[in-house]
């Protein structure tokens, strides 16, 4: 509620100490959704303190009970979906069918997952691997996490990043980003209302020079998550070493959409469209540059075009709108730049390419766009846009396809499009991205991991693989023959 503070802190509201407040933007109207107060330095320790007292207690808590309030949550959740759908589309700009159909439930069902995942903790068969010792194998909690979400799936990467580390017993601190940090509070709050402890889930909306780097930095802090850009992700583990803390990154994505020859068509035309105007292409693995073998080039641009031209731009709280404003005007005029400079080196613009005026203009939108011609060194297809414009190029043989898929820094999310198994398991096999779907893009499951190759980091969200990421491996060894005098002891003292 506006007024009473934006900081959840050991299960109370409070307004941050910067004395500092950040408005929070409709992208679609430039309106002012709510203003928000921001955390300082000051909040960062009270939160870190709070997560510290909280942690021991809730780590200890027996797996079943752990998942009982992840239930619960679940619940709330649902009890609240429209209107966690409504806030995340005042906030991001999404057309309301995203959040209600993709978001929301996305979300709820992740909570469901984990409130499973809470009592699935495996490790090795304890055995006599020596003859003379038991060893077992333990996963404990990391203690305090810190994480940072960005700004374009305020939810879900909110509960991506809250719900393996409280499954596996750590509390943890979350900085959503500043400009979309509504749902995250809710979420804080939901987590109360389903009984998890006050310390164990704690938000600070703030800056992240300010909020961001004194959690990276804190020293009661022993595991850092964060999602965004690849340098904003190096920024993360230079500060996090110095603590010498864990550091879990998913960062940018450049994803190839590869389509051989052999593929059917209107499949990959219309996989092609979704895949790269998802979320107003604010998707880290959106379909960015689709190569498509010659036979079918020509058949691909022109189907692209004339679907992308049907996609309607408007209000996303209007139910018929299929895509919205980017987040703010700034990354409007960031994808702007991408594809002007791209002109002016020679790619053309087939579709869109334009902020649209009109009834649009306040908005930050930018219209669903296709380039071809660009060079595959050109920025266009090798560096992250975050917006709806995808670039196609031509390949001849099935290894040149698969190489240019390869030739970029990222590697988070690929797709291969195909009849053929052998070729489609040789794409699965050869593509390096952490992810590779084969006629199809964008689907992911809370069962499966998600993560990247490259300078697309390291780690695992979602699924079993998630507890790798936020529990420690401890070996325990008991001996079991009895004896005062090992034979091994007659190496530092006496004879056999």
């Amino acid at each position: 509620m506006p007024g009473a503070g934006h900081q959840i802190i050991d299960g109370e509201r409070r307004v941050g100490t910067s004395g500092q407040t950040h408005d929070v933007i409709d992208p679609a109207t430039g309106s002012v959704v709510e203003s928000v107060d921001l955390a300082g330095a000051a909040d960062v320790d009270a939160a870190v303190s709070a997560a510290a007292a909280a942690q021991p207690a809730w780590g200890g808590a027996t797996p079943g009970e752990r998942a009982a309030a992840l239930t619960r949550l679940a619940g709330v959740l649902a009890d609240r979906a429209e209107e966690y759908a409504q806030v995340e589309t005042s906030q991001t700009g999404k057309p309301i069918k995203l959040t209600r159909e993709f978001d929301v439930p996305g979300s709820i069902d992740n909570v469901s997952f984990y409130a499973g995942a809470a009592r699935n903790l495996e490790g090795r068969a304890a055995a006599e691997y020596d003859g003379t010792h038991t060893s077992m194998v333990r996963r404990e909690a990391m203690g305090v996490v810190g994480s940072i979400a960005p700004w374009n799936y305020p939810l879900q990467m909110a509960v991506w990043k809250v719900l393996p580390a409280i499954a596996a017993g750590n509390a943890i601190v979350l900085k959503p980003a500043e400009l979309t940090p509504l749902t995250s509070v809710m979420l804080a709050e939901d987590c109360l209302a389903a009984g998890i402890p006050a310390g164990v889930v704690n938000v600070l909306t703030g800056a992240g020079r300010v909020a961001g780097e004194a959690l990276l930095a804190h020293p009661g802090v022993r595991m850092v998550s964060f999602t965004g850009s690849t340098p904003v992700g190096k920024r993360v583990m230079e500060v996090a070493s110095q603590t010498v803390k864990r550091v879990h990154l998913e960062l940018g994505g450049k994803a190839p959409f590869v389509v051989f020859d052999d593929a059917d068509l209107e499949a990959a035309v219309h996989g092609a469209v979704a895949g790269a105007l998802i979320n107003t292409g604010q998707d880290c693995t959106a379909a960015t540059r689709a190569y498509v073998q010659r036979p079918l080039y020509d058949a691909f641009v022109q189907g692209v075009a004339d679907l992308m031209r049907t996609v309607r731009l408007g209000d996303p709280r209007d139910e018929s709108t299929d895509q919205g404003p980017l987040v703010s005007h700034a990354q409007q005029g960031r994808v702007a730049g991408f594809v002007d400079r791209a002109r002016t080196s020679g790619a053309k613009v087939v579709v869109g390419g334009q902020v649209p005026g009109g009834a649009l203009a306040a908005g930050a939108y930018y219209e669903p766009t296709l380039v071809i011609d660009a060079a595959q060194d050109s920025e266009i297809v090798q560096d992250e846009i975050f917006g709806p414009v995808l670039v196609v190029l031509p390949f001849d043989s099935d290894d040149e396809g698969i190489r240019l898929a390869n030739d970029t820094p990222f590697g988070l999310a690929a797709s291969a499009w195909s009849r053929d198994v052998v070729r489609s398991m040789r794409a699965s096999r050869e593509i390096q991205a952490g992810c590779v779907w084969i006629n199809d893009h964008i689907p992911i499951i809370s069962e499966m991991p998600h993560g990247g190759y490259k300078s697309s980091g390291f780690g695992k969200d979602m699924s079993q693989y998630s507890f790798d990421e936020y529990t420690q491996v401890k070996h325990v060894s008991v001996d079991i023959t009895g004896e005062v005098r090992k034979d091994w002891h007659r190496t530092i003292f006496g004879d056999r």
